[in-house]
């Protein structure tokens, strides 16, 4: 079992930059998969971007080119760094990981673009 924790949301501007950050409870090595989903206003969850332990990131694509995911196996957490954001990209943020067929969730982070 893993438990993770989001941090890093808040209010910005538009074209603006935020970074969120995933603190998991226990090594992250093992972990297959870790991503993050959105969930905006009236809206249904959507999935954002994922990276495998491998290495290998798959970006949804209303933020490829924008979005960059990361992850630090030496510190358990995993980032996703947000540029050029846009109206749109409110929403509350959850980090996932997914291990043998078992998906954690953290509760969420809200990011709010506006002027």
């Amino acid at each position: 079992q893993v438990q993770v924790v989001e941090s890093g949301g808040g209010l910005v501007q538009p074209g603006g930059s935020l970074k969120l950050s995933c603190a998991a409870s226990r090594s992250i090595f093992s972990i297959s998969v870790m991503g993050w989903h959105r969930q905006a206003p009236g809206k249904e969850r959507e999935w954002v971007a994922t990276l495998t332990s491998n290495g290998g990131t798959n970006y949804a694509d209303f933020v490829k080119g924008r979005f960059t995911i990361s992850r630090d196996n030496a510190k358990n957490t995993m980032a996703l760094q947000m540029n050029s954001l846009k109206y749109e990209d409110t929403a509350i943020y959850y980090c996932y990981a997914r291990e043998k067929a078992v998906t954690y969730w953290g509760q969420g982070t809200q990011v709010t673009v506006s002027s």
